[in-house]
Order: structure tokens, then C-alpha cells, then sequence
């Protein structure tokens, strides 16, 4: 199952009902002692309360009497579930699912209560009419009652199967009164329920900033200590081998003494016998983490311990994941950027944002540390502050917000920017990128768009909160433009108009179109082999990204054909698809493939035409920003 929102009522610092969706990659973004933190540990009680314990303190300071409530949305549940052996059903047939058609659990905890006790509800859109509103809470016998005392025929109803007969009392009731309600799930087929559910939890693992970082950091050591319990395993029989051998020096000495025993005392020599007191212990090893130059991890920098350690958590996680059979995980760190370089810090979001595409993979993360802020998707923030009455509020996706974003934690646009860059989406930067690089090899003369302080992205349509910044403000001062747009299929092109307005400034900006449908077509089909490990045939106009995505889950899934699932499924496929295509692929192009797919020089010319107005001065009044809607 997909985590798709949290809600927090009266747990700690949120008093009041608080609603924070939760994506694939997802950041939360404030200042210090806003109530970042808290939404992780939230998290954590809620999938891991057998191990990590509310306590009275977790209520709202204000409130402590009424019940403290954490909830979490789901997508992607199982579409039918067994809950007696006598017949299948579907949380939609039992009105499981809320008003959105999702899941919702609820946690509830009274913590006036010295030890609270943990309560599981779902929050659902359910059946309020009499006789109907508690059949989940019935044994069969109540229910077989429940249906004798209302006149329902069961002649045609398999009586051994309590999803037949609630079935059955529904259809005789008719109108069901559906209301929201919650649903206790502690008793008879709601637990059964619950206990379904439950193995479908994602694995949640809580990663935080105030770690000791130490080579005997439990999370280190388990892993090792895991290590260790995997070799005896495999060394088992040379082991039996050395106890063996062992015992029998140890009872041929035993004996020998006995023997000079007996001739000073028989009595006692006959009383005595060599017994072993226990079997060995092979698991007496500690294990800890050296350099080349045998220096211990906890004599190393605090940056490379904290990512030494970040790694190993990484490892523990999955490893938890695999032995409870658990079919998703969620990553949860707080502040990667803590005691990390920059270019590191660069380096790790980058990885973790990789590490949520993977598939049935989340990652959350905390930050209010600007230089990170500026790089992380526009759409992923939501940003944590206090609202007018006291209370953290956590907000998302307007241009309002990510302004407050941007001030509040000072991301600012580069001054030395003198060229902007507008592109669709984030691809396209990552395409640019692998073809400066891939250009710079046969013309070190070729602009490093990368990494030239002179150039600066605008990316239309998403990006990152950098890319939003410059946007918003580059755009103000002067700057000179560069739009490049792909033509895709349609006559006229689609952005025609938008790049005509450009080109009809005549303050110095160009506005380009591809030749090609979009830049992925100017990938080669090799290069897209060594990179995905199959190959494609397209043409100028193909749509690449779905024809790898769709060529993708052929291999993957034989069985199940492409147009059998859902659109959705397709979107996300495709979505995928384009990533990989442009960080890929892109990045396994080489000058002769670049020459066979572009042979006209097209990119190139781009790159002539950003480094022309990086390199000039331009003198110019600023038109009004063209809108791509």
C-alpha cells in the first residue's frame, strides 16, 4: 500500500486536525521547532506502536484529556481480501473505504492514561441503518440472529460464510443510510480485517538528525550482528566439526585425570564424570567498521560517519522489509544535510530522490537549510510554520507558498545569472545537462550549462524550488532569455504562438522549438539499450518515453498486457520512463550517436545561442512574461 496523507488531531504541538499529503518524494520544509520532526515521528508511532510507545506527554500540552488521533491515507490496497476461509471480499464491498475511495486507519490513544492503550479505527464511508451498522463486530451466530429476527430468507445463502450473510442482511435492509463512521477494528471479521491489513503496512524506517553516529550505533551493529549470525549459518557443519574435536581433548584430559584420581581416591573418582555444562557460544564476535589505515569509524569526520550510518540504516530497513514479507518501505529522514559538504549534500539528495523511484518506495524528508531547499521539487515542499492562532499549519503547491518558502529560508537566485533558460520540465534540464557534458568532450569551447554561474533554468512546468526562484525574480532584472519547447506532434506546434511572442521582443531573447516531437527522440536507440537493457525502434515523431515504458512492462510483466492497466499505472510507468531516458540514456549518448541523431547540429546550435547572450551584453527593455497555459 501507497501512503498518501497523514492526519494529526491533538498529538503534540498539532491540537488541531491537520492534513499533510504525502507523495513519492515528499520534503517538509520550515524553520527550527516548527513541528517538522513531529510529522516523522508521527509516522513512526503510527506503523511501528509495538516498539515505539506514546506516552501522556504526546498529547497537546492544552488537552491532555481528549483522545490523541494519528491517521494515514492509503492507495494501492489489495483488491480483495479473505477474512474466513469460506469466501473472498473487498474493503469496498464491507464500506471500508472513505469518501475518497481510500483507505483510512485511525490510531487512538487516551493518554490521561498512565500507559495509553492504542485503539484502530477505519474512517469510512459506512452503512448507519438499524441492523446494518455493526455486522462487521458479529460472529456468525449473531449474524445467522441478526438475520432470522428481520425475516431474511438464507436458503440460497452459504450460511457458513459471515461475508454471504452480511451481504445478504444488507440486501434485505435496502436503503443502507451511508454516513461516515468510524469503524472499530478490534473484534470478530473487522480485526480479521485489520490483521490483513496490517501485513500489507508499508515498512516505515525513521532515520534522525540527533544520532550518536558511532561504529556501536545499535543500527550499525544489528546489520553486523546479522553479518555474524549469516557466516555461523554457513560454517555451521566445520563448526560441529571443531566442537567435536574440541570435546574430545577435552574428555581424553578429563579422563586422564580421573584415572590419577582413582589411584589416590576411587571413592571419589567413581562419583566424578567429565559432563559439558552448556553448547558453545559462536557468537561472541563484535564487528566495527575500520579505513584503509584501520582508523574506526568513530574516529572519523562527523560527515563521514553520519553517511556511513545513513547507509547502514538504509540497509537495516530493507532487511526489516524483507523479513516481515512487507510489500512497500518508507524512508523517513531527518536533515540528510547534517554535517555533509555541499557538494555532498547535492549528492545525497539527488540519491534520495532516485531512492523514491524506485518502485513501492517512499522517501520523506526534513530540511530548512536553503541550499538544500533550492533543490528539491517545486511540488514535493510543504512548508511547516505556525498559523495566526499558535498552531503549526503545513501548506502546499501555490506560488504563495513556495514565495514563503523562498524568503522564509533565503533562497535567492544566483546575481551573476545573465542568460534564462526556459524549459518545459525538470527532464529537460537533466537532458541539457548530459549534452553539454557529452559536447564539452569534442569542443571545450562548448558552454558548461551546468556549472556556468552566467546561466540560469526557468522551468515552466514544475522543477525545483530554485528553478521557481529564478523564475520569479531573475525574470525582473533584465535577463536576457533562451526558451527551447518541444514541438511535439501537433500543426501548428503547440508552443508556437509562445515562441513567436519571444522572437517578436526584439530585446535579445530566442525562443526555439525542437525539430524533433520532443528531445528524447534525439536519443539513439543504442544508447537507450545500454541503458535500459532492451532495444526500440522509433522514428522523429514517437512518443519515446511510452514505448519504453510500455516495452519495460512487457519484459517485467509478460502476463499482463499493456493496455490492461490502468491509466494511471501507464502515467507513472511513463513518467518513470522519461526519468530514466533522460539521466540514463542521455548519459550513455556519445559524440558518434549525438552526429547520427542530430546530424543538422541542432543542439549544438542551442548551445551556441546560450553562450552568444552569456558572452554579451544586452541592452533591453523587458516584455511581459508569455504564459505556455
Amino acid at each position: 500500500m501507497r501512503l498518501r496523507k497523514i492526519i494529526l488531531e491533538n498529538f503534540r504541538g498539532y491540537r488541531l486536525r491537520t492534513e499533510i499529503n504525502i507523495a513519492d518524494f515528499t520534503s517538509m520544509v520550515g524553520r527550527n521547532d516548527v513541528g517538522k520532526s513531529t510529522i516523522l515521528e508521527a509516522l513512526e508511532i503510527f506503523f511501528n506502536c509495538d516498539v515505539v510507545k506514546i506516552d501522556q506527554q504526546d498529547a497537546h500540552v492544552a488537552d491532555r484529556q481528549s483522545p490523541t488521533k494519528i491517521s494515514c491515507v492509503f492507495d494501492d490496497f489489495p483488491s480483495s481480501i479473505v477474512i474466513d476461509a469460506k469466501s473472498e471480499t473487498s474493503l469496498a464491498e464491507e464500506y471500508l473505504l472513505n469518501s475518497d475511495g481510500f483507505l483510512e486507519i485511525s490510531k487512538k490513544w487516551d493518554c490521561a492514561n498512565a500507559r495509553p492503550k492504542c485503539t484502530i479505527f477505519a474512517q469510512a464511508i459506512h452503512p448507519h441503518a438499524q441492523d446494518c451498522a455493526d455486522l462487521l463486530q458479529l460472529k456468525q451466530v449473531d449474524l445467522k440472529l441478526r438475520a432470522s429476527k428481520a425475516g431474511i430468507d438464507l436458503k440460497n445463502v452459504d450460511q457458513r460464510s459471515n461475508v454471504a450473510l452480511r451481504a445478504a442482511i444488507r440486501k434485505a435492509v435496502g436503503d443502507l443510510d451511508l454516513r461516515h463512521c468510524e469503524i472499530p477494528l478490534a473484534a470478530e471479521d473487522a480485526k480479521k480485517v485489520w490483521d490483513q491489513l496490517a501485513g500489507w503496512m508499508p515498512t516505515f524506517a525513521l532515520f534522525q538528525s540527533d544520532r550518536a553516529s558511532k561504529d556501536d550505533d545499535p543500527e550499525i551493529q544489528d546489520p553486523m550482528k546479522l553479518a555474524v549470525q549469516a557466516a555461523l549459518q554457513a560454517v555451521q557443519p566445520q563448526l560441529e566439526h571443531i566442537k567435536k574435536q574440541v570435546e574430545e581433548h577435552a574428555l581424553e584430559v578429563a579422563r586422564r585425570t580421573l584415572t590419577k584420581l582413582q589411584e589416590m581416591d576411587s571413592t571419589l573418582a567413581r562419583q566424578l564424570r567429565p559432563v559439558f555444562k552448556a553448547e558453545p557460544k559462536w557468537d561472541g564476535f563484535k564487528l566495527s567498521l575500520t579505513g584503509d589505515e584501520d582508523i574506526p569509524i568513530n574516529k572519523r569526520g562527523s560527515g563521514v560517519r553520519r553517511l556511513i550510518l545513513l547507509n547502514f540504516f538504509r540497509a537495516e530497513a530493507e532487511r526489516r522489509r524483507s523479513d516481515a514479507n512487507s510489500p512497500g518501505i518508507i524512508y523517513a529522514i531527518e536533515e540528510p544535510e547534517n554535517s555533509q559538504h555541499p557538494k555532498n549534500q547535492a549528492l545525497l539528495i539527488k540519491a534520495l530522490m532516485e531512492l523514491s523511484r524506485h518502485s513501492d518506495t517512499q522517501v520523506l524528508l526534513t530540511t530548512h537549510v536553503p541550499g538544500i531547499a533550492g533543490m528539491l521539487p517545486a511540488e514535493s515542499i510543504r512548508f511547516v510554520h505556525r498559523g495566526d492562532d499558535g498552531y503549526p499549519s503545513v501548506a502546499e503547491g501555490s506560488a504563495e507558498v513556495l514565495e514563503r518558502v523562498a524568503d522564509e529560508l533565503g533562497v535567492v537566485p544566483d546575481s551573476r545569472a545573465r542568460v534564462l533558460v526556459y524549459v518545459e520540465g525538470p527532464h529537460d534540464v537533466t537532458f541539457l545537462f548530459n549534452m553539454s557534458r557529452l559536447l564539452q568532450q569534442g569542443d571545450r569551447g562548448c558552454i558548461d550549462i551546468e556549472n556556468d554561474p552566467r546561466v540560469a533554468f526557468v522551468v515552466t512546468g514544475g522543477g525545483n524550488l530554485q528553478h521557481w526562484v529564478n523564475g520569479q525574480y531573475l525574470s525582473r532584472l533584465k535577463r536576457v532569455e533562451v526558451h527551447i519547447y518541444d514541438r511535439d506532434v501537433e500543426n501548428p506546434a503547440k508552443y508556437q504562438a509562445s515562441i513567436d511572442a519571444v522572437n517578436n521582443r526584439n530585446d535579445g531573447s530566442i525562443g526555439l522549438l525542437t525539430s524533433k516531437r520532443e528531445m528524447e527522440n534525439y536519443l539513439h536507440a543504442d544508447a537507450i539499450n545500454a541503458s535500459m537493457g532492451f532495444a526500440i525502434e522509433f522514428t522523429d515523431v514517437c512518443d519515446v518515453p511510452a514505448l519504453v515504458a510500455k516495452a519495460q512492462h512487457e519484459a517485467s510483466n509478460p502476463s499482463v498486457l499493456w493496455a490492461a492497466i490502468t491509466e494511471k499505472k501507464q502515467s507513472q510507468k511513463i513518467s518513470r520512463a522519461k526519468k530514466r531516458l533522460n539521466e540514463q540514456a542521455a548519459a550513455h549518448m556519445t559524440l558518434a550517436h549525438l552526429d547520427a541523431r542530430d546530424p543538422a547540429g541542432e543542439i549544438k546550435g542551442w548551445f551556441s545561442e546560450i553562450s552568444a547572450r552569456a558572452e554579451a551584453s544586452w541592452n533591453w527593455t523587458p516584455a511581459p512574461a508569455v504564459s505556455l497555459d
